[in-house]
């Protein structure tokens, strides 16, 4: 089960480092940076749920994850990369600086997370639900529902 997990991760960070390559479409981009989020909070989920055991070197890969997205995600939101296969709604360029200020929740939220040596579970959900929070918010202003 470690052994999956792992691979788990290594595919999140591979998804991550492997933007480059589609650094000329940002949909494509913020989609995989997305993606990467979601396989960290997968990862997350399930040591909080007890699916998987309690390990702090997978929490603080995730947490770095989360940081890493919510400095480099804001980048691939360029005027223009609302049409195309995206959820994306037209407020984060109308309200800009909402946007941003939803970011910099993330971004808050992860540096906390990384300065943690995490001992236990409790100590994992406790960092998560800022993290967690900051990701709805922005979810709940600028990604229109899926059909």
């Amino acid at each position: 089960m470690r052994r999956l997990l792992f691979a788990g991760l290594v595919l999140a960070v591979g998804i991550v480092t492997t933007t480059a390559s589609a650094i000329d479409d940002p949909i494509v981009t913020r989609k995989k940076l997305m993606q990467a989020n979601g396989g960290a909070a997968g990862a997350m989920q399930a040591m909080i749920k007890g699916e998987i055991p309690f390990s702090a070197a997978v929490a603080q890969s995730a947490y770095r994850t989360f940081n890493a997205v919510a400095y480099s995600v804001g980048d691939y939101f360029p005027e223009g990369s609302d049409q195309g296969d995206t959820r994306v709604l037209p407020e984060i360029w109308s309200d800009r600086a909402g946007f941003e200020a939803e970011l910099a929740k993330l971004q808050e939220a992860s540096d906390a997370a990384r300065q943690t040596e995490p001992q236990s579970v409790e100590e994992v959900q406790a960092a998560m639900g800022p993290i967690g929070q900051a990701c709805g918010g922005c979810h709940e202003k600028y990604r229109a529902a899926a059909n």
